[in-house]
């Protein structure tokens, strides 16, 4: 018998782990689905999906290069980073490979940014809930500057040039700032104007522009271009994007950056370099074959990406016009498949009939009456008591591939009877929800 052994006694440890909450974004998703588990029905408008289904070419050219096992070059392959400049080169952003780095997602391209860059860093308000939970954990503090109205993804440019003053009189280091372009929550686009002036004040504060331009193919209006900060401030500018929402290739997580040309660029690249290997060491070899086949971008890839930016804009603009209809400002959404309500015109009714006092409250309230799943402005940094939210129509494409290519096909795909349901529903809800509050006039600005 083998001998028998006695342990001490348990003992407790004395601290707990670092409490990091889950992003908010993620979260409303597992709340839905526990909702639609419960048997109650929902409307999926939280979290930012694409929601449309990945392209056959797309799955073959993964499936070609399923073998290939080895670890490559921490800043991706030749063949991606070639096929990534010339993406964009197309955009009038000219690109030599070498300033290319990939990684597994965006997302951790940005936290190995930060982690280079050290410093605190602003983020405009609103903005992705990321920017500042990554800049927290890099163990920086976020300095939230709020956007133009209007205009979101970059904050004002004179509100960020007393910001940083003023935190550099305190004896804080701030090194960046973070721009969206198009911007997610509010699925605006800013203008080249403000772009410029940004531009302009980074240069004479000496900032890095890290412009996550991950919706830049997803703008609505066909020929619009993106004003992005790399062709006003080309030396301190760091370009983001990644297959996951113009593709909707969320779940393959591969991107890639564009760093800066010239001395900073290089050293920035040796530093991500450096942090990149010790994170990630390189991103998944068959994502990267199939990554570098999207942005050398085929015609039948190009076509898909516009069909899904011809649905994206058909039904956020049903959607934002049932919030007008019901009494919330609106501005009409420009690219991407998100919509960005104000309730504050309704705000007298909404604290009366149903005590609501903040964002908060208001999505907490629409969760659990009525099975509505959206993200409060707070979780993207507005003040708790702005009645703001996000909501992300994109779920709504269909519950199989069968319906979201019929979506994809329509020329009128708000009214496919599944959409169409879904906007009636938010409809009686946004009534019933409003029913003897004190609503302004409907106006999609």
């Amino acid at each position: 018998m083998p001998a028998q052994t006695t342990s001490a006694p348990a003992r407790p440890l004395s601290f707990s782990p670092r409490p990091v909450p889950l992003s908010a974004t993620l979260a409303v998703n597992e709340a839905i689905a526990r909702k639609r588990r419960q048997g109650v029905r929902v409307l999926p408008l939280g979290f930012g999906e694409a929601g449309i289904p990945i392209h056959p070419a797309l799955t073959r050219e993964l499936e070609a290069a399923a073998a290939r096992g080895a670890y490559g070059p921490v800043a991706g392959s030749a063949v991606l980073r070639a096929a990534a400049a010339g993406y964009w080169s197309r955009r009038g952003l000219p690109t030599d490979p070498s300033v290319v780095v990939c990684g597994p997602g965006s997302k951790p391209l940005l936290f190995a940014l930060l982690l280079s860059l050290g410093g605190d860093v602003v983020v405009p308000t609103p903005s992705w809930v990321t920017y500042a939970a990554q800049t927290s954990l890099v163990g920086a503090r976020p300095i939230r500057v709020a956007t133009p109205r209007g205009e979101g993804g970059v904050p004002s440019p004179a509100l960020l040039a007393d910001a940083v003053v003023r935190a550099r009189a305190e004896g804080r280091t701030v090194r960046a700032v973070v721009v969206t372009l198009p911007d997610n929550p509010t699925g605006t686009l800013a203008s080249e104007d403000t772009v410029r002036r940004l531009c302009s004040v980074a240069r004479d504060l000496d900032l890095v522009v890290i412009s996550d331009e991950i919706y830049r193919d997803l703008v609505h209006a066909p020929g619009r271009a993106v004003p992005s900060p790399a062709r006003f401030a080309p030396e301190r500018t760091v370009v983001t994007t990644a297959l996951s929402k113009n593709l909707a290739a969320g779940g393959w997580r591969i991107g890639v950056a564009r760093l800066p040309d010239g001395p900073f660029g290089r050293s920035l690249r040796d530093s991500l370099l450096g942090v990149a290997s010790e994170i990630w060491s390189s991103a998944p070899a068959p994502m990267q074959h199939a990554a570098a086949y999207a942005f050398a971008e085929p015609s039948e890839l190009v076509e898909h990406v516009d069909r899904s930016r011809r649905l994206h804009a058909a039904v956020t603009g049903a959607v934002a016009a049932r919030f007008a209809e019901a009494g919330a400002e609106v501005t009409r959404p420009e690219a991407a498949f998100y919509v960005y309500p104000d309730f504050g015109p309704m705000r007298d009714g909404l604290r009366a009939n149903h005590g609501v006092r903040t964002a908060a409250d208001l999505t907490g309230l629409l969760l659990e009456r009525y099975g509505v799943g959206v993200l409060p402005g707070s979780a993207f940094g507005e003040a708790p008591e702005v009645l703001r939210m996000r909501v992300a129509p994109s779920l709504l494409y269909g519950e199989d591939d069968e319906q979201r290519l019929a979506a994809l096909a329509s020329p009128a795909p708000a009214g496919l009877p599944w959409i169409a349901g879904a906007l009636d529903r938010l409809g009686e809800v946004l009534d019933d929800l409003a029913e003897n509050a004190t609503a302004g006039q409907p106006a999609v600005a």
